[in-house]
């Protein structure tokens, strides 16, 4: 048996390991650029004129096409039909069309004075350029990352699973917190606030190159399969066909961890997009350091998640894994909205403890998928899982937490740097995070009874002896 299983490559560790850390740069370049605008928002304000509710329309312009358009969805479809070369790769050039058009419409003063009033909604010509190009990336990053999740169940399968899955995200995450610590120093150096996003731009080049590379391995990968089951003489994966998205959508156990999903990252993601605010105007951190405290959230997770996946991967418990993730999230948030703690050094103790809830709750989740669903559906479930996600926690959320910011949370309005900047309190988006926070337990507890009644083995160790 045992020589059998050392015939596949994937059953070798440096070419499984290899090709995960070649597609992790890939995304830890599209996670750079979506979060990187998330420290600009008082630069934006000064250089751009841009206020709350500008930048969460832009913010929030991220699932347009993801959500109304169902590019996410038809992506996932792909993915499953045509296979993991061609969706990665086409989603990669869809990121680095969306930034150099992200890119133009900061940088350029073309668009001026210019207001464009497009359905119901009035705003900047540059914002709505802005969006557009935010919306662009949004597919193609999106559809990235379902792509690598399949990259990762596909050669992991058996082996360290989550591990591979955690680590990927934390590459990734290190995006994140690169983005959130640097962006706002490098733009104050530089003298504008479009050259962090060029710097993205460049990146994201380099992670096309780096996904046409592993498209060798993946082939060779492919040869390997096929010869395999020539020797065993075994029979040929069913085929995706759409009624499996019928089978996907019927499925209790995936409706629980796509709802939770959306609850978790909606109560960690549209936070970091006005953190940096919280940390100038209510812990009185200085404007070129505030965006370093988001940034220890995803830098926590680089060790954190790798370290809980390794857990699962050993131990199992998944759904109680995600169980504790959520309880975090509830008492952070809730910290947060309390006036009267307003040191930084809270900030700092809650944005780690943050950090492990951010850590606890992915690890667990998205190795589970494949417990649930068959790996010929996987980029379609995983797909409609972030279709969610993209309606709730990348669009609607923003926006709504820049909406209540404008309309119920401005408290006055201060000069820097000779501009007019606008002050918010912050109390009231804490507590909507709270909420989410809430609900994720409840949907938490029922997947955790899904699993009891269906034996999916979430609460199973994922290595296989």
């Amino acid at each position: 048996m045992t020589e059998t299983l050392r015939r596949t490559l994937r059953d070798s560790k440096a070419a499984r390991w290899t090709a995960m850390l070649v597609v992790a740069f890939t995304m830890f370049a599209g996670y750079y650029l979506a979060d990187v605008m998330s420290p600009l928002e008082g630069m934006l304000d000064k250089q751009l004129h841009w206020n709350s509710a500008d930048y969460g329309w832009f913010t929030g312009a991220y699932g347009w096409f993801n959500v109304f358009l169902f590019f996410l969805i038809f992506g996932g479809i792909i993915l499953d039909k045509m296979g993991i070369r061609f969706t990665g790769l086409t989603s990669a050039i869809v990121m680095v069309a969306g930034a150099a058009i992200k890119y133009w419409a900061i940088s350029t003063h073309s668009l001026d004075n210019m207001s464009w009033h497009i359905l119901f909604w009035s705003f900047p010509a540059q914002v709505w350029i802005a969006a557009l190009g935010f919306a662009i990336f949004g597919v193609g990053v999106e559809v990235a990352g379902i792509t690598v999740s399949k990259v990762i169940v596909k050669w992991f399968q058996g082996h360290e699973l989550a591990l591979a899955m955690g680590l990927q995200l934390a590459i990734a995450r290190l995006g994140t917190a690169l983005a959130l610590s640097t962006s706002l120093p490098l733009a104050k150096w530089m003298g504008h606030v479009s050259y962090p996003i060029l710097l993205c731009l460049i990146m994201l080049c380099i992670g096309v190159l780096a996904f046409f590379v592993y498209t060798f391995q993946d082939r060779k990968l492919d040869i390997s399969l096929a010869d395999l089951n020539a020797e065993t003489k075994a029979e040929p994966e069913e085929e995706f066909s759409f009624k499996d998205i019928l089978f996907i959508i019927r499925n209790k156990g995936w409706w629980y961890i796509t709802i939770l999903c959306a609850l978790f990252y909606s109560a960690v993601f549209p936070f970091l997009k006005y953190a940096t605010g919280l940390m100038i105007i209510k812990y009185g951190v200085a404007e070129n350091w505030a965006g370093s405290i988001p940034g220890l959230l995803p830098f926590g997770t680089i060790l954190l998640t790798p370290f809980f996946g390794n857990l699962y991967d050993r131990k199992g418990k998944g759904a109680s894994i995600m169980i504790i993730g959520s309880l975090i999230i509830i008492a952070v948030h809730l910290l947060f909205s309390l006036p009267f703690l307003h040191h930084w050094i809270i900030a700092i103790i809650l944005m780690i403890i943050l950090g492990i809830g951010f850590s606890l709750v992915p690890s667990a989740m998205w190795p589970s998928v494949p417990k649930i669903i068959p790996e010929r559906q996987l980029g379609t479930a995983y797909a409609l899982i972030f279709w969610v996600q993209n309606a709730v926690a990348l669009m609607f959320v923003p926006a709504l937490i820049g909406w209540i910011l404008n309309e119920y949370c401005i408290i006055g309005k201060v000069m820097v740097d000779g501009q007019e900047v606008t002050q918010y309190n912050y109390t009231v988006p804490m507590l909507v995070f709270t909420s989410f926070g809430l609900l994720a337990i409840v949907f938490a507890y029922l997947l955790k009874a899904e699993d009891k009644k269906k034996g999916y083995g979430l609460e199973l160790p994922n290595i296989k002896s």
